[in-house]
């Protein structure tokens, strides 16, 4: 993939991130209808788009790229929880030290990933990145969760391991698999319901994405130095270091392009979520999110360059 090619369709999405930020200063999308519309694309578009990535005769060279993935993923998100509780650990405001932890680790992956490695690489993109997407469910809804509670009382594992099996995107992972393994073939009327669903992805999570930056007022006391820091282990340093552990095992071609792009995309959006959750102020997680987001228009690029130079 040429770097120009990336670089392009960042912009591209950047333009349609632009189109939901206008759509907020206008007044045409409301909470509740950005709320309607995040439901429908992580609970129907993306499951969609992910069932229809694995519908593909079975070929055991790329179930063996994918089972690498797997274990690369493991491993960097171990290296993320160390870097992170070692940066941030000694931050003695715990609502920062929680943000700033949450936020380095893990990437908008669903929201920002899917969609672009979709318009990059089409279903062999996606196929890969669903290892990302399962990887980031099954840790964010533990190891995530788990910074945001005060003490082990409060952590219901039982309500998180609910939560990532119930996930449809964790379902459509699993009934995607049966379909590879089986070189099965949907129904024609089927196969052409998923294939419009999923078109309606990247559109309409880049408008919501903008929508939701329109609301972002930034203070320069939130600007804090540690969110700076966040911002650059996530948006460079762990993408780099996926990469080395990702050749190390020999992963290549899509499979690794894909799995560096997931890595490389910004804060997720959920460490909003579990800040207010946990009755903290949401402020910094907005801020680091946004400036995540915002900055990753350069990040992802840069990424790629020195995958490129290695």
């Amino acid at each position: 993939m040429a770097l120009g090619q990336l670089t392009n369709q960042i912009i591209l999405m950047f333009v349609l991130m632009l189109i939901g930020v206008l759509i907020n200063k206008v007044g045409f999308m409301h909470t509740q209808t950005s709320n309607d519309l995040t439901n429908i694309l992580l609970y129907i578009v993306s499951p969609c788009l992910i069932i229809g990535a694995f519908e593909q005769n079975y070929s055991a060279s790329r179930m063996k790229q994918l089972m690498l993935v797997c274990v690369g993923i493991f491993l960097f998100y171990i290296v993320e929880m160390i870097i992170a509780k070692f940066s941030f650990g000694r931050i003695s405001n715990i609502n920062l030290q929680r943000i700033t932890k949450y936020g380095s680790i893990y990437s908008n992956a669903g929201f920002m990933g899917i969609p672009l490695t979709s318009a990059l690489f089409g279903n062999a993109g996606v196929f890969f990145a669903v290892a990302s997407l399962a990887g980031f469910n099954i840790f964010s809804w533990t190891h995530g969760v788990s910074l945001f509670k005060t003490s082990n009382k409060g952590t219901d594992h039982w309500q998180n391991f609910r939560e990532i099996i119930i996930n449809p995107n964790i379902i459509a992972i699993f009934v995607g698999l049966i379909i590879f393994l089986a070189s099965f073939k949907m129904p024609v009327p089927a196969d052409r319901v998923i294939h419009y669903v999923s078109s309606i992805n990247t559109p309409l999570s880049m408008i919501v994405i903008g929508n939701s930056l329109g609301n972002i007022k930034i203070s320069r006391q939130l600007i804090d130095w540690h969110l700076w820091l966040a911002i650059f282990l996530r948006n460079l340093l762990f993408p780099i270091l996926a990469m080395f552990i990702l050749q190390a095992l020999s992963v290549s071609g899509v499979a690794l392009a894909t799995t560096v792009l997931m890595a490389a995309c910004p804060t997720a959006g959920l460490v909003v979520l579990f800040t207010l959750q946990a009755y903290g102020d949401a402020s910094p997680a907005v801020a680091l999110m946004s400036l995540s987001t915002i900055l990753s228009l350069a990040t992802i690029p840069i990424v790629f360059a020195l995958m490129a130079a290695f």
